[in-house]
């Protein structure tokens, strides 16, 4: 069965970057982190949520472990959360299916340091019951602009 265009779109970043990783559709959603981790059997850690932050009128995307929170005064001075037209407009996918690459144009990215812990991460991959596995390393390589910092 053919994947979702929008998932389809991940899956060819992912092909285009080198990653080996492969977009799979759960019958189960995945919009949250735990129903995520619970849907593909990981630690609610394992599951990197993608969140969208604003700083000085610009996106600021943040890749934070499913078992942390975002401290937003780490981020710095008047940062907010992203309303959710602001998602869509900075990142072309909704909340809860936003990945953590392939946006148009590329957002500056924070990783935050916990994510280390594992060695495989699993990602949203474009709509809300996708995901796709990673290696936690090969995908901060792939974020080559990304800070990786203790944010939570």
């Amino acid at each position: 069965m053919p994947l979702h265009p929008t998932a389809q779109r991940v899956q060819d970043h992912l092909q285009a970057l080198g990653l080996e990783a492969e977009v799979r559709e759960l019958a189960d959603s995945t919009r949250t982190a735990q129903e995520a981790a619970d849907a593909v059997g990981v630690e609610l850690g394992q599951i990197v949520k993608s969140l969208v932050f604003v700083a000085a009128d610009e996106p600021v995307l943040c890749l934070c472990a499913g078992d942390r929170r975002v401290d937003v005064g780490k981020l710095g001075e008047g940062v907010r959360q992203a309303k959710a037209d602001e998602v869509r407009s900075a990142t072309g996918f909704a909340i809860g299916g936003v990945p953590p690459l392939g946006h148009d144009p590329p957002l500056r990215t924070v990783v935050d340091a916990s994510l280390r812990r594992f060695e495989t991460v699993w990602c949203a991959g474009g709509t809300a019951n996708a995901v796709f596995p990673v290696d936690v390393e090969a995908l901060i390589a792939a974020l080559p602009a990304a800070e990786v910092r203790e944010i939570s």
